[in-house]
């Protein structure tokens, strides 16, 4: 059996520094309800190496075409929340990206 090395990237408690660990960038994505959405908002954060530390999605409208996906993300620099906000806002079917952060001490 081999031993697998991981990487740091994929370990959302690390960071360039220690601020970061304690960042939390939270995202409300709203967009159509199709099925390419969830994929392209999750391929956002693993091009970075990361995995969201939480993800919620849910149909809504009365018709059930509305999809609003809130998730979080540990180990983000600034410029790194702000590049993936901007990569969600220019997607097909995505209507608006809100961006917020939760900071621990």
């Amino acid at each position: 059996m081999q031993d697998v090395a991981v990487s740091q990237s994929f370990h959302p408690s690390y960071s360039n520094t220690s601020d970061e660990a304690d960042v939390t960038a939270c995202f409300s994505v709203q967009a159509r309800a199709e099925p390419s959405v969830m994929p392209r908002v999750l391929e956002t954060f693993a091009k970075l190496g990361l995995i969201p530390t939480r993800w919620h999605s849910d149909l809504g409208g009365r018709r059930r075409d509305e999809l609003t996906i809130d998730l979080q993300v540990q180990g983000l620099t600034d410029a790194q929340r702000d590049h993936a906000a901007a990569v969600m806002r220019s997607m097909v079917s995505v209507t608006s990206v809100l961006v917020s952060e939760k900071r621990f001490s």
